[in-house]
């Protein structure tokens, strides 16, 4: 059963976290890191997608030491808000958070990897370059992904981009990491879907690449 526990950060700060059991054979597990929206009934039920696919998942609610239990709406007041939280957390804490995820996680046995959805994507790929006991990662339309490209990451990493994200030039993100990373890091670019094509809102929604992408995840994941 899902439920909400607490963790401590590296600097001591307990803050909540979205947890699940595998409901099948436990193969390790998945940190599932939240868009700019928080701890929303969309980061829930990916946490749980992970959870019926055989891994211990859990979504740290990134914004805490901001607001506890924030989440947005899909409207300009939610996405105000919660880019103005975004940019109030330094990278370095929240990546502290996610390292706090990963002991947690390999307690319990087994490898951990980490996914991640827009702002989430952007940790997934920092965190896949900088915190070591990741298993693998894959990063879902990070903005923060392009300038970072030089990063090298510790792990097998994967990026997925929506053709027509707005935010986000597909072809020169897949460059700059080209560029650095020659073929080994995968940048995955889906024709006709958009920035959010894996968060289930009828606005963003494209299920022909969300049930792609996270079947290149789940099999990078089994892989590693």
């Amino acid at each position: 059963m899902a439920e909400m526990i607490k963790l401590a950060g590296a600097d001591g700060f307990e803050f909540n976290a979205w947890h699940e059991q595998a409901f099948t054979p436990h193969k390790g597990g998945v940190i599932v890191i939240q868009e700019i929206f928080g701890i929303d009934r969309h980061v829930r039920a990916d946490v749980e997608r992970w959870a019926k696919m055989g891994y211990e998942a859990i979504a740290p609610a990134m914004f805490d030491r901001l607001e506890r239990e924030f989440h947005a709406e899909h409207d300009d007041d939610g996405i105000k808000a919660g880019i103005t939280h975004a940019r109030a957390t330094p990278l370095e804490q929240a990546l502290g958070d996610i390292a706090a995820c990963r002991d947690f996680l390999h307690k319990h046995g087994g490898k951990v990897h980490v996914v991640g959805y827009c702002y989430g994507g952007s940790l997934t790929w920092l965190a896949a370059c900088k915190l070591t006991g990741i298993a693998a990662a894959s990063s879902y339309y990070g903005s923060m992904v392009q300038a970072n490209a030089a990063l090298k990451p510790l792990c097998p990493t994967i990026v997925n981009l929506g053709r027509t994200d707005p935010g986000i030039p597909a072809d020169d993100v897949a460059a700059a990491i080209a560029e650095h990373h020659g073929e080994s890091v995968p940048v995955y670019i889906y024709e006709g879907a958009g920035h959010g094509f894996n968060n289930e809102s009828p606005e963003r929604y494209s299920a022909e690449a969300a049930d792609l992408a996270r079947h290149r995840t789940l099999e990078l994941f089994d892989k590693a």
